[in-house]
């Protein structure tokens, strides 16, 4: 049914959830799992004159190639090969573009699950992916207490 899943990585630990449930999906389907992390430079407009991009810029290029070190480290855990990339500009629209150049039929990324204001005051990469993307979007709530475990039973029940 899949034969590229896109799997959008923050770097977070919360976000690590659904990396995982993006390569047991990619397993579970045979499909490549591709990784992208974008480095939101609009993010960081706002710092005093004085504070040196360069500094900033290699900050969020380590951390970005660390998130996507991640990505392929749980690829390999299963088996897979990931293919990352690294960009820098508007997340949602980065994202979208990148699944429609590569030919992903699949979007997995993760969600806080923030509703009313919280949504309205935030923000939302997902819902803009949601909104602009041409394939399916899954999304994957990340960071709510009392959720089950990635790989919990019920989980790759769901997967199979």
């Amino acid at each position: 049914m899949y034969d590229r899943i896109l799997v959008p990585t923050d770097g977070s630990p919360e976000t690590e959830r659904a990396v995982e449930h993006a390569a047991d999906l990619a397993v579970a389907h045979g499909a490549e799992l591709h990784g992208i992390y974008v480095i939101n430079s609009a993010t960081f407009a706002g710092l005093p004159m004085e504070t040196s991009w360069e500094g900033v810029n290699d900050v969020l290029r380590e951390e970005g190639e660390s998130a996507l070190e991640r990505v392929a480290e749980i690829a390999a855990d299963r088996g897979l090969d990931a293919t990352t990339q690294l960009v820098d500009g508007s997340p949602s629209r980065r994202i979208v573009e990148y699944a429609e150049r590569e030919g992903c039929d699949l979007v997995v990324m993760g969600t806080h699950g923030r509703g009313g204001i919280d949504r309205l005051l935030l923000g939302s990469v997902a819902e803009g992916v949601v909104r602009a993307s041409t394939v399916p979007v899954l999304t994957v709530r990340v960071g709510d207490e009392g959720e089950s475990e990635s790989g919990s039973e019920t989980e790759r029940a769901a997967v199979e």
